[in-house]
């Protein structure tokens, strides 16, 4: 009797571990239980080495079958990666691990690549890096784009000067915790909830998947995520005055918030990215780069989705910025936002293509964005110059410099309050893993962009509002 064949021995005689043991394992079971061991091996390598001479067995040809469709739909299914990766340019390269450098490798190589760079505040990250920015051909990548799709900055510029601001901490403060919420599950209930035209766009309607969000998408509406989120007050400095946003020279009060799509895009990424690696099937180093062609279905609703996310990140950014301006009774002379974590249609070189732009600021030739340092160094007020070679785009904030990991190890309290304090910061929330030390020198990431962006004005934080709980994104 065969009772003690097993997968081992399946796996002696040249069968690969999956599916195709267990379906000879039961076809064992079933059809050979009284068959000498010796010669039931040997004939299950036949079919293994010979499977086309076995699909008309009554007992054999599933397996038979099994196995020629594995050898036979496995290869084409794989994606083939480029033998070669096509170039790309990399900024401030000397700033840059190694880690970041090898996923960017990776992508170069995918079959629907056009162009890349890596900017001077890359890191690793999951699929491309932090800092990377891809242009595809019709192929949209959910992992390229991130997790929290349209990700963005946003700055208000107040008509209060600088002088006005000390003195009134304790307003500052009070307005910005009782407008602010931060981290993991964080929700607005009844009243408190705010109202924006976001929620009666009408790509929730789109997919039945989008509609089923549309709750948690108003709940969380004005919230803002864990992490490197912020909501902070500082002084905007102009050295000069500036005729495109009509502000004079000097110092004035501002707002600056980082946050994303929260759950909303948290959620989309994750159904998408898991369909597009049930459909894109690449190698094992570029699984986590698994596109959609935007010419399928697929890929259509994920684009649908993807914008509405960033419709509602920005959204989330004015309720909070609505609110806290109102709260101090002023009025904004400038506003500036911008988003990354998310895909464009562009033209490069003559040719449409689909920029994916991970923890990168578009920077196309008159482009405003703002690119933060951290809780105490400063932010930069940007201008792009649209260069090519960076796919008209530049640096999100300094990048980190340490791991999470490696920060809370590293970094004392002490050593966070005593920075804190030199730089006259007042900080509400955040634990070891967003203190200044773990993120690159600001002042050496914008030294090698220069003909990126060209500098407006400098942001220094005053009170940095961070979520405490040590949630990142729910």
């Amino acid at each position: 009797m065969n009772t003690n064949i097993t997968g081992a021995n399946l796996l002696t005689i040249g069968y690969s571990e999956g599916k195709i043991v267990g379906l000879a394992l039961n076809i064992i079971a079933e059809h050979f239980i009284e068959t000498n061991e010796a010669e039931l091996l040997a004939l299950l390598k036949k079919v293994k080495n010979y499977p086309e001479s076995f699909l008309d067995d009554e007992a054999l040809g599933a397996l038979a079958t099994a196995i020629i469709e594995e050898a036979t739909i496995k290869p084409d299914d794989t994606i083939a990666l480029l033998d070669d990766r096509k170039t790309y340019t990399i900024f401030g390269e000397n700033y840059i691990e190694d880690g970041a450098k090898d996923q960017m490798n990776i992508a170069m190589k995918l079959p629907v690549t056009a162009a890349g760079a890596l900017m001077p505040d890359a890191h690793q990250g999951y699929g491309l890096p932090i800092g990377g920015v891809l242009a595809t051909r019709n192929a949209i990548i959910p992992y390229g784009v991130g997790v929290d799709i349209g990700c963005r900055m946003a700055l208000s510029i107040f008509d209060i000067p600088e002088k006005y601001y000390f003195g009134k901490d304790a307003m500052y403060k009070r307005e910005l915790i009782a407008h602010t919420k931060f981290g993991a599950g964080q929700n607005y209930k009844g009243d408190e909830r705010a109202d924006h035209e976001v929620l009666e766009n009408e790509d929730f309607n789109a997919t039945p998947f989008l509609k089923h969000l549309h709750g948690k998408a108003w709940a969380q509406l004005g919230t803002s995520g864990g992490g490197n989120h912020f909501v902070e007050w500082g002084i905007i400095d102009f050295a000069e005055r500036d005729e495109v946003l009509n502000i004079n020279k000097g110092r004035y009060v501002a707002l600056l918030t980082h946050s994303g799509s929260r759950g909303l895009g948290a959620t989309i990424a994750g159904h998408y990215t898991k369909l597009a690696k049930e459909i894109c099937k690449l190698p094992k180093e570029a699984a986590n780069l698994a596109y959609l062609d935007l010419n399928t279905p697929e890929g259509q609703e994920y684009w649908i989705a993807m914008n509405l996310a960033g419709d509602y990140a920005s959204a989330c950014h004015e309720v909070i910025h609505k609110r806290l301006t109102k709260a101090i009774g002023a009025k904004v002379l400038a506003k500036v936002e911008n988003h990354h974590n998310f895909a464009w249609k562009e033209t490069l070189n003559g040719e449409e293509v689909i920029v994916h732009r991970k923890g990168a600021t578009p920077a196309g030739k008159g482009v405003m964005g703002i690119i933060p340092g951290s809780m105490t160094a400063p932010g930069f007020l940007v201008r792009g110059k649209g260069e090519t070679d960076s796919i008209n785009s530049a640096s999100h904030g300094a990048g980190r410099l340490m791991s999470r990991s490696k920060a809370i190890q590293s970094i004392t309290k002490s050593d966070m309050k005593t920075i804190l304090k030199d730089h006259g910061v007042t900080l509400i929330g955040a634990g070891l893993d967003e203190a200044p030390m773990a993120y690159k020198d600001i002042h050496q990431v914008m030294a090698a962009q220069t003909e990126l962006v060209d500098v407006i004005a400098k942001f220094e934080p005053k009170m940095v509002r961070m979520a405490d709980d040590g949630s990142r994104e729910d």
